[in-house]
């Protein structure tokens, strides 16, 4: 599979409250402008059944075991690779996910206290051979990220869970970004939103003008 792809993919991630979305809109924008043919999706997400999956592990109400709820994001990111990002890459499109396998990794491993290893396990059968060409951390702490989105989304589940967690996941995206420094690219994200897209975009842009 690996072979026949001519795309390329890009992962956006961080802790809550850093601007993302932002930073992902104004991506948008930018390739829709100039152009660019450039897919933007979201995990757990992007596909009909993949968004159900979503709205399952998100829901305020939801008590799901923990491994229930990493099988859950696995899931749901079959079928996201299956029916988006696989198509859009072999057809030569620059993908940009919001969230893949590193917020797994933050969120159920450190978050949760997963173990690491099973959580590789898993990301090694569902990826089969599919590479992340590079990823955006967009680095802010989880008491700044909440400060400036106006507190916590009471009717996220995960948003609503609690510092302590929330410290344990950005504690696991900085250890991310130490051991894969090859591929992730950690952007100070305390500046303004100009400031902050100027060096995203300095980042991707040979990937969406190739």
């Amino acid at each position: 599979m690996s072979s026949d792809i001519i795309g390329r993919l890009i992962t956006i991630e961080g802790c809550e409250g850093v601007g993302k979305s932002t930073q992902i809109a104004l991506l948008k924008a930018y390739c829709e402008d100039r152009g660019i043919d450039a897919v933007f999706t979201r995990e757990p997400g992007g596909t009909a059944i993949a968004e159900r999956i979503r709205d399952i592990i998100l829901h305020k109400d939801s008590n799901i075991n923990l491994m229930t709820e990493l099988l859950l994001y696995n899931a749901a990111r079959v079928e996201h690779i299956d029916k988006v990002i696989i198509p859009a890459l072999l057809k030569g499109k620059t993908v940009f996910c919001d969230r893949f396998i590193d917020s797994t990794m933050a969120y159920q491993g450190y978050g949760r206290g997963i173990d690491l290893e099973i959580i590789d396990t898993f990301n090694d059968v569902v990826l089969n051979g599919l590479r992340i060409d590079k990823t955006i951390f967009l680095d802010m702490s989880p008491r700044e990220g909440f400060l400036r989105k106006g507190g916590a989304d009471k009717e996220d589940r995960m948003d609503s869970e609690t510092m302590e967690f929330h410290e344990r996941v950005y504690e696991g995206f900085l250890e991310i970004a130490s051991l894969c420094g090859d591929r992730v690219t950690r952007i100070d994200a305390s500046g303004g939103v100009g400031e902050v897209f100027e060096m995203v975009l300095r980042e991707v842009e040979g990937a969406i003008e190739n």
